[in-house]
């Protein structure tokens, strides 16, 4: 039997585990990237572990999230960063340099390589052949310091692409289409693997827009071949001898298959508040709109910048309608003021936001109270624009270019014939932003620059072999970690400090949880299918076990948070029958026993004291997981000599 484009990759780098879904494998990780919102404390649990020095072959810190310093907190933050980048062989990527993903692609990206970063759309490097995937901090800091990366081992998904793209329709249309066919869970525990014919119609730019959509499908991770397309896109980057072929084996076999005909396709639009409600453009057109806002990891790349620039060009925008525009990267920003579609963009009437996430996190250019907003991004969850009634729907740069003309959501094919694009043959290359790390032999003498906003990790305590506490708080389906530990541009520049940060914890869905929970002492929280679904930010697990919170009980689980709570040292449970959910009520008292025995069989009884019930639930843990659990967390866990 053959093997897919993943599990050549997978099988090339196992340290351990069968390669059979469902089972539990280790990997070899080549490469890590951290961003500035999830690295300072991805960079705590680093140093605590006493490694003294990175050894991947390749470790990037990017800022590109927490850019607007407003305080010191960010500032010192990023500075806090990039000592740790300089002491212990890290890559450190300047603000301003670009967005992880975006940067990551031009400059550091090779196909066949196994890279984890702490963001959730990492697999962006699905693009170039690469086997990427978000992970939690604390993974992320066990591989940079030579330990194996943990996960299930995958299910295999394949889309087979036909036709090609007609005019307007593009890349984010594609990734739109393949969310409203299996939604947001419809990629759980598969890696999803794009061929056909199709494929050698498409950019890495356009491939890297759909892997980088994966990640709303909850997939492990999605990954494009390694072909002549790949090797154009890195000879461009001068990085040609980075290149090596990949494909999947003419008998490799798929759990499931999905065809998608590209000349099919019309222009897509998610609408408020999730990534699958995904409908035609022409289906809302008339829409007033109020914003538009150009760029993110999924559609910032040259490519994109250039069409934007050519469908503005002689042309103002509605005045009733405010347009950002934010290059992904210094190099797209460069390239686009040195061949003048810059001036084209300004001279639109749009605004040229920093190389950086921006908007996407909710960091500035919220839209007005009740807002439309018209995105490129990958998200719409409810607030994360910063606007807590914004209604943000998702769609491709020509859509967005359409609805800043107009003023109101209108199909691009409108708007006549599409200028051709030329993309270079050579992309320009300047990595001055990129400052490399100290040698191993002045490391020592480096000191660590922390400000007074950054605190230390939170303690954790053993799992003990019962458990009594309040349901402090019940929601219910696709809670995404935006709910449980929003962003924004007040929020996120307390991601080092744990303890303020703790006040704003599941506070769009009840402003009394941090209280609640703090008086708890110990409590439990249950939840619907897909809990903790969107980023891969760890602190939606490590602000719960601040306040106390000893285990999330719900439906279905997204991975990464699942692995991202065991790793905090709070047992994530299943009902075994879902139905059961429906008995329980916020403020019942709960008891959990013969914990220790549970984990072993995979069952335990949770008793209901308040209504004298008792539910039956799953807990499905590896050994390894079972041993974090018990020793409190990974951290503690490493530190038992376990790296």
């Amino acid at each position: 039997m053959g093997l897919t484009i993943a599990q050549k990759i997978i099988k090339e780098h196992l340290i351990s585990g069968d390669m059979a879904a469902g089972s539990e494998i280790a990997l070899r990780i080549d490469q890590t990237l951290t961003q500035d919102a999830t690295g300072t404390m991805a960079y705590l649990e680093f140093e605590t572990m006493g490694v003294p020095r990175v050894r991947t072959e390749l470790s990037v810190a990017y800022i590109d999230h927490n850019t607007l310093q407003s305080g010191f907190e960010n500032a010192d933050d990023h500075r806090f960063i990039q000592s740790m980048a300089k002491k212990y062989g890290l890559q450190f990527s300047r603000p301003g340099n670009g967005i992880c993903h975006q940067v990551h692609l031009e400059r550091f990206g090779k196909p066949g390589k196994t890279l984890i970063g702490s963001d959730s759309h990492t697999p962006t490097g699905g693009g170039i052949g690469m086997l990427a995937m978000g992970a939690g901090g604390l993974d992320v800091a066990v591989a940079m310091g030579g330990g194996a990366y943990y996960i299930t081992m995958p299910k295999m998904y394949k889309v087979n692409l036909t036709g090609k793209l007609r005019d307007f329709v593009t890349a984010k249309d594609v990734s739109l289409e393949i969310l409203r066919i299996l939604s947001v869970k419809g990629g759980v525990g598969a890696i999803i693997e794009w061929g056909g014919e199709g494929v050698k119609t498409l950019s890495v730019p356009e491939r890297a827009t759909i892997t980088n959509m994966g990640t709303e499908l909850g997939a492990t991770t999605s990954i494009f071949p390694s072909d002549e397309v790949t090797k154009a896109f890195l000879e461009a980057e001068g990085r040609g001898e980075d290149y090596i072929e990949l494909s999947s084996d003419a008998d490799a076999v798929y759990d499931k298959i999905i065809d998608i005909d590209l000349s099919a396709l019309k222009p897509m639009i998610a609408c408020p508040h999730s990534p699958d409600n995904v409908v035609t453009v022409e289906s809302l057109k008339g829409t007033k709109v109020n914003q538009v806002c150009i760029g993110s990891c999924t559609n910032s790349s040259l490519f994109d910048m250039l069409k934007v620039a050519a469908l503005l060009k002689g042309k103002t925008i509605r005045p009733e309608v405010s347009l950002s525009i934010s290059p992904g990267s210094k190099q797209v920003l460069a390239m686009l003021a040195d061949c003048g579609a810059l001036s084209d963009i300004l001279a639109s009437g749009a605004r040229v936001l920093e190389c950086a996430c921006g908007p996407c996190i909710g960091m500035g250019f919220s839209p007005n109270s009740g807002g439309v907003s018209l995105r490129t991004f990958n998200r719409n969850f409810e607030g994360r624009s910063g606007t807590a009634d914004g209604q943000v729907y998702l769609v491709s740069p020509e859509t967005a270019v359409a609805a800043a003309l107009t003023g109101e959501i209108t199909d691009p094919v409108l708007l006549g014939s599409m200028p051709e694009i030329k993309m270079p043959e050579k992309f320009k290359i300047d990595d001055s932003a990129v400052i490399p790390p100290a040698s191993p032999e002045d490391a020592d003498r480096l000191p660590i620059l922390r400000g007074p906003n950054i605190k230390p990790f939170p303690d954790s305590k053993p799992l003990e072999d019962s458990l009594a506490a309040p349901l402090v708080l019940k929601v219910g389906d696709n809670i995404t970690t935006d709910h449980i530990m929003p962003a924004g541009a007040k929020i996120l520049p307390y991601r080092s400090n744990i303890p303020h940060l703790s006040q704003y914890c599941f506070a769009v869905c009840d402003e009394t949880f941090s209280e609640r929970a703090k008086a708890a002492g110990e409590s439990i929280i249950i939840g619907g299918n897909n809990y903790g679904q969107g980023s891969s930010r760890e602190h939606a697990a490590l602000v719960p076990l601040y306040l106390g919170v000893r285990a999330v009980i719900a439906k279905s689980f997204a991975r990464i948070h699942a692995a991202n709570l065991i790793n905090a040292g709070i047992v994530p449970l299943t009902f075994a029958d879902p139905d059961d959910y429906d008995k329980l009520a916020q403020g019942d008292a709960l008891r959990i026993d013969d914990i220790y025995a549970g984990l072993d069989s995979g069952s335990l009884t949770l008793k209901d004291s308040s209504s004298d019930i008792e539910i039956k639930l799953s807990c499905s843990f590896t050994d390894r997981q079972k041993a974090i659990l018990k020793a409190g967390g990974l951290l503690k866990y490493v530190g038992q000599g376990n790296l």
